[in-house]
């Protein structure tokens, strides 16, 4: 496994890893409506192209099977803005060398803690806990046409 810096030419994989992980992620916590909404939001090509230079992809044997999109946002915090798998290297270990690589670069970067937002509802949540993270605080964070985004905010220390 490697995760290495993404690049323009790796948004039509992104978008990709995206279709494929947001369904059975979401599915029984967002309607179809509001998966529809929010994907484009998020996962357009002009939002990924002003966005690139924080996204990383996981390359295993080759082939990208998921991706996350880590930033710095203040001298001693980072946020893990996003955190995707292909279904398939899902519980495979995966989503820990993600965690334990970001967490490497932040220490070399002087940070102390990295945040995240997840859904109350994401069994994410409890993949969190494993690695370390507590819960910070709620947060319900309207993302326009009727919809919101009811989250965690977890944190890291380092």
């Amino acid at each position: 496994m490697i995760l290495r810096k993404a690049t323009l030419e790796d948004i039509p994989l992104i978008q990709e890893i995206a279709e494929e992980a947001w369904r059975p992620t979401y599915g029984h916590i967002l309607s179809e409506q509001q998966t529809r909404y929010m994907i484009p939001m998020m996962y357009a090509s002009e939002v990924l192209q002003n966005q690139i230079e924080i996204f990383s992809i996981l390359e295993i044997d080759g082939e990208g099977m998921g991706y996350c999109a880590f930033e710095q946002t203040s001298e001693t915090e980072a946020k893990l803005n996003k955190l995707y798998l292909r279904p398939s290297v899902k519980q495979k270990g995966a989503g820990s060398f993600i965690i334990e690589q970001i967490s490497n670069q932040a220490r070399s970067m002087g940070i102390t803690s990295i945040y995240l937002n997840v859904n109350k509802h994401n069994s994410a949540v409890e993949f969190y806990f494993k690695k370390g993270f507590i819960k910070d605080r709620e947060m319900v964070l309207d993302i326009g046409n009727g919809y919101v985004m009811d989250d965690y905010v977890m944190r890291l220390i380092l």
